[in-house]
């Protein structure tokens, strides 16, 4: 496998790393949604939702499409899916010492 270079890691873990892109992410785990859609899905406003989505498809993580005078947007791959589905794998086996945590608040 490829050694990834470390501040490209970094950044792609950036991507995870706000409360609501991970509720993005989330939104469009199995369906492509339209910004107003995601906005209802998760209770946000639509220019933060525009802003985390851009970063999003910044780090690779969603990709969009057009359609008409909409803008389609999805979790970019399987791989994708995947990943979220490994955190909440992961976090089964960790969830108490992740919650305990006090060193990485926001």
């Amino acid at each position: 496998m490829k050694q990834v270079d470390i501040d490209t890691k970094m950044k792609f873990l950036h991507g995870l790393s706000n409360k609501s892109r991970v509720q993005i992410l989330e939104s469009l785990k199995e369906d492509e949604k339209t910004v107003s859609q995601i906005v209802q899905d998760i209770n946000g406003n639509q220019s933060n939702i525009s802003q985390h989505l851009s970063c999003l498809k910044g780090c690779g993580l969603v990709v969009s499409r057009q359609e008409g005078k909409y803008v389609y947007y999805r979790v970019r791959n399987q791989l994708v899916r995947d990943l979220l589905t490994m955190i909440d794998v992961v976090l089964e086996d960790v969830e108490n010492d992740v919650a305990c945590c006090d060193r990485n608040v926001e």
